[in-house]
């Protein structure tokens, strides 16, 4: 799991900083209107738009176009457009599971544009059902140490019903059931700790190795699939070295 999450980490630092970063507030735009729409426009009674309105904050969205964003989807401002969440499979190079979560008003235009960038960088789009199987939906939460004991914080979010803990360069990585994602969050805050993020992620059962030219030909497809307008997430089933990550950050 650390390297998927290393790969997002980096992914949200990059769309922090780079010249994409109108492309990543649309996204986060739509992620934050599509929580509306299923919860209403209250993050305190709608945990899914308090998480989407962290990840605007975490690639620095301002906070009026969050506003505005809540404000769409409430109807009381112009450019409001309803959004299916959609999750597309397939395969990446040497057989490399992928699965995409997407935002679309025209499913249409979104697997074209999907099956598109699939085929030409040596993937495939999958049949429903032949790739998912490979992945579990799990609650991630990055905790920022601070100084602070990492076993006894580990011991701490054990408590409050994590279900693993891991290190990771940012802090510690942990890992709820989906339903817990909430109160283990609350919980590590509570007990005045840094959480850095939190969201639902699909997390690989097994994870594949291949060499440095191989990774970096996967990693391509990814990152061109991330930046397709109707993609939200990425995920695959690639593990990633050290070393192939000193030199994307690189």
């Amino acid at each position: 799991m650390a390297g998927h999450s290393h790969w997002a980490q980096i992914k949200r630092q990059k769309g922090a900083t780079d010249a994409k970063r109108g492309a990543v507030f649309t996204k986060a735009a739509r992620e934050i209107q599509s929580a509306v729409r299923q919860g209403g426009p209250n993050p305190d009674a709608n945990f899914s738009l308090r998480l989407a309105m962290d990840r605007a904050r975490a690639v620095n969205m301002p906070k009026d176009s969050i506003e505005r964003a809540i404000e769409r989807a409430t109807g009381g401002g112009e450019g409001a457009a309803h959004f299916d969440e959609v999750v597309y499979e397939g395969y990446g190079p040497h057989g490399v599971a992928i699965l995409m979560e997407t935002l679309t008003d025209n499913r249409n235009r979104t697997v074209g544009n999907i099956r598109s960038t699939l085929t030409k960088r040596g993937g495939s789009l999958a049949e429903g059902g032949a790739v998912a199987w490979q992945f579990e939906q799990k609650g991630v939460i990055l905790v920022g140490l601070s100084g602070q004991d990492s076993d006894e914080v580990s011991l701490t979010a054990i408590d409050l019903g994590a279900d693993d803990v891991q290190a990771v360069d940012e802090g510690l990585e942990v890992l709820t059931a989906v339903e817990n994602l909430q109160s283990v969050r609350e919980g590590l805050i509570k007990a005045g700790l840094s959480v850095k993020s939190a969201e639902l992620a699909r997390i690989p059962k097994m994870n594949v190795t291949l060499g440095e030219q191989d990774t970096l030909q996967v990693l391509t497809l990814i990152d061109t699939l991330e930046d397709l307008d109707d993609v939200q997430r990425v995920y695959s089933n690639l593990e990633v070295s050290d070393e192939v990550y000193e030199k994307l950050e690189a």
